[in-house]
């Protein structure tokens, strides 16, 4: 394929690049900030519910490095059909969108609490600009699809999902039986 009609690796498989260098970052500071911070959230914002306060307790350092290596097995599946497609794939171009999209809910997050938290270092730094340079490498391809409310929904719900998944996933592999 030439110029013009591929997207080319560096945006396709580069997703799952970014991805593994932002996710570097989670997994090294995630379970040392949860057990620092959350006491502290906790009080800040008796308005969120119990349940979820337990959950992010649950999370040992295993289980959300296990959870990890599945999003990479979904990430990776995801920048390969892009590449295959030549950055044509819906569900490599749904995972880029919620990548970015990602990214900005890291900024929020960190906004939220005045301070750091786990992945916002490299949101403004990787996640963000390579989501915009991939998408414009795309559009200049030619196979980027129309951005509509509904493909901003897509992204949200596909991270949601691979998120859940995978955490569920580690959750049974951590634990089996649980």
């Amino acid at each position: 394929m030439t110029e013009g009609t591929t997207a080319g690796a560096a945006a396709t498989l580069g997703l799952f690049a970014a991805w593994a260098l932002h996710d570097t970052e989670e997994v090294l500071t995630a379970p040392g900030w949860v057990r620092t911070r959350l006491p502290e959230l906790r009080e800040r914002r008796p308005d969120v519910p119990e349940r979820v306060w337990r959950v992010m307790e649950g999370v040992d350092e295993r289980e959300f490095a296990v959870a990890v290596g599945v999003m990479a097995g979904i990430v990776g599946a995801g920048a390969v059909a892009g590449w295959a497609s030549g950055g044509r794939s819906a569900t490599y171009q749904a995972m880029l969108n919620g990548f970015g999209l990602h990214g900005l809910l890291h900024l929020g997050q960190a906004a939220a609490v005045r301070g750091y938290t786990p992945g916002v270092a490299t949101s403004p730094t990787l996640v963000v600009p390579f989501t915009l340079w991939a998408r414009r490498r795309l559009r200049r391809a030619g196979v980027l699809r129309p951005t509509r409310g509904r493909d901003v929904v897509a992204g949200v719900a596909w991270a949601a999902a691979a998120t859940v998944v995978s955490h569920g996933v580690a959750r049974r592999i951590v634990r089996p039986g649980s």
